[in-house]
C-alpha cells in the first residue's frame, strides 16, 4: 500500500490555525513567553540576593529585645525582682523570635520556682513550650532541685 504524501506547506506560507494542536502541542505565544521569562529572571534575582541577618544594634533598637537583654542581665546579677519586671515587659512588647519568648518564660519559671510560686512556675514552663515546641531544659537545668521536679512534672 503506498503511503500518502504528507502535506507540507510551501515556504513562506502559514499553517492553518490549530495545526499545532493536531500534533499534541501548542505554539508558545510571545506575550506568555516574555512574561514567563521575566518571572524567571525576577525569581533568580531574588534567590541571588543575600539576606543579611539583623545586627546587634538592630536588635537592641527593638524595645522587646532590649527589655529581654535587660532581664537577662538582671537575672545573671541576682536581681530577680528587676529581672521579672524586664522579662514580663519583653513578652508584653512582643518578642519576635520564638526561642527568645521561650527563654524569657524559662527565666520567669526559674524565678517563680525559687520564690515558691509553683503554679506560676508551671505556667511559665508551659508557656515556654507553647512559644517554642522544641523547648527543653539543659541537663544541668533539668537537674536543679527547685525547678527540675516542676519541669519534669509539667513537661514530661
Amino acid at each position: 500500500m503506498p503511503m500518502a504524501a504528507a502535506r507540507i506547506p510551501p515556504p513562506g506560507t502559514r499553517r492553518p490555525r490549530g495545526a499545532h494542536a493536531a500534533h499534541g502541542s501548542r505554539a508558545p505565544r510571545p506575550i506568555v513567553a516574555a512574561a514567563a521569562s521575566a518571572a524567571l529572571a525576577l525569581l533568580l534575582a531574588a534567590c541571588a540576593a543575600p539576606v543579611t541577618p539583623p545586627g546587634l544594634s538592630d536588635l537592641l533598637a527593638r524595645p522587646a529585645e532590649r527589655a529581654l537583654l535587660d532581664g537577662m542581665r538582671a537575672y545573671d546579677d541576682g536581681q530577680y525582682a528587676a529581672a521579672e519586671i524586664a522579662l514580663r515587659q519583653a513578652l508584653s512588647l512582643g518578642l519576635e523570635n520564638a526561642r527568645d519568648r521561650a527563654g524569657a518564660h524559662k527565666l520567669l519559671a526559674f524565678i517563680q520556682c525559687t520564690s515558691e510560686r509553683i503554679a506560676g512556675c508551671e505556667d511559665d514552663f508551659r508557656a515556654a513550650r507553647a512559644a517554642d515546641p522544641g523547648f527543653t531544659l539543659g541537663r544541668a537545668e533539668a537537674g536543679h532541685p527547685l525547678w527540675g521536679p516542676v519541669y519534669r512534672r509539667v513537661l514530661p
